[in-house]
């Protein structure tokens, strides 16, 4: 069933009902809320794992010049939330600690009710950027590194904002306005006319930006790192099984662009011994205006 929220802003964009009927043609017959042809994360092999918010296979393939070797793999969820859920929810993760530049785990941190060793929350007012409204790579680089030497036996999780938007680099800020919220689907709905390759540009570019910092880190960080995505990113692709322009990274739709991402595996020295912990207490009071308003920042509305 639909709310009554739901069904008027259906009724205010029309694309919206489209993009639910493809939505529920992709989840049908699913036992699951989320993408089972996806993989299991804390299945894989890794010692770190550096999270791309938004970050397409090709892209980044196109882009990256880091060392290691790059596979590809199928994402259980085509948005963050559907990711968390799919990946983390209720489950026992004390061999792993979080450092995030995303709100979505807060947010939701009751109903997934997963159980972290620690979770460290960058985009609290130290690591927020007020100018770009998001955590700068190099930002979450500097809290990852003090997280790898405060807990040298768990696994790290370290998840990057970009390329998700706000757009960082030059095209972003010659281009976009950072007090447009519901960027892609404003863009969907044709109420911008910003051209789509201005888009791809701005992902590009701040790709670029965030991989710069990531070849930092992976000399910092021993053992197996796995460079991967949450979801991908869509730029105007033809959504299935209804032909309609796809934006952004609706949730439950499962089109390549928004599930295959990214699976780059770099080995450096010795693996580390991991352990579970019992959780530590590491998640300041924080008021729930400052989660929503990031999370507007960020496109969510």
């Amino acid at each position: 069933m639909y709310s009554l929220s739901q069904v008027r802003r259906a009724l205010d964009s029309p694309s919206l009902i489209t993009q639910e009927l493809n939505r529920v043609a992709h989840r049908r017959g699913n036992r699951w809320s989320y993408n089972e042809r996806g993989i299991d994360l804390f299945a894989e092999d890794w010692d770190n794992l550096l999270i791309l918010d938004a970050c397409r296979y090709d892209m980044f393939c196109e882009r990256s010049t880091l060392p290691g070797r790059t596979e590809s793999r199928i994402s259980r969820g085509s948005a963050t939330w559907e990711f968390l859920t799919a990946n983390f929810a209720d489950r026992d993760l004390t061999d792993t600690v979080y450092v995030t530049a995303s709100p979505m785990l807060h947010r939701n941190e009751s109903e997934l009710n997963a159980k972290l060793h620690a979770v460290v929350n960058v985009w609290q007012e130290d690591g927020w950027d007020d100018e770009f409204r998001t955590v700068m790579p190099e930002t979450l680089g500097q809290y990852a590194k003090e997280a790898a030497e405060q807990y040298p036996d768990k696994r790290l999780i370290v998840h990057y904002l970009q390329p998700h938007y706000p757009f960082i680099g030059p095209t972003g800020r010659d281009h976009f306005d950072v007090d447009t919220l519901a960027i892609w689907d404003e863009k969907r709905d044709g109420k911008i006319d910003i051209p789509d390759e201005y888009f791809v540009k701005g992902t590009e570019e701040s790709l670029d930006i965030v991989l710069d910092h990531v070849s930092e880190l992976l000399d910092d960080l021993g053992g197996r790192t796995v460079v991967t995505s949450d979801h991908g990113q869509a730029f105007g692709e033809r959504g299935l099984p209804i032909p309609s322009k796809v934006y952004g990274h609706p949730i439950g739709m499962y089109i390549d662009e928004l599930v295959r991402v990214p699976w780059h595996v770099y080995d450096n020295g010795p693996r580390r011994t991991i352990t579970k912990e019992e959780p530590v207490a590491t998640d300041e009071d924080i008021d729930h205006e400052v989660v929503e308003d990031r999370l507007k920042d960020l496109g969510y509305v």
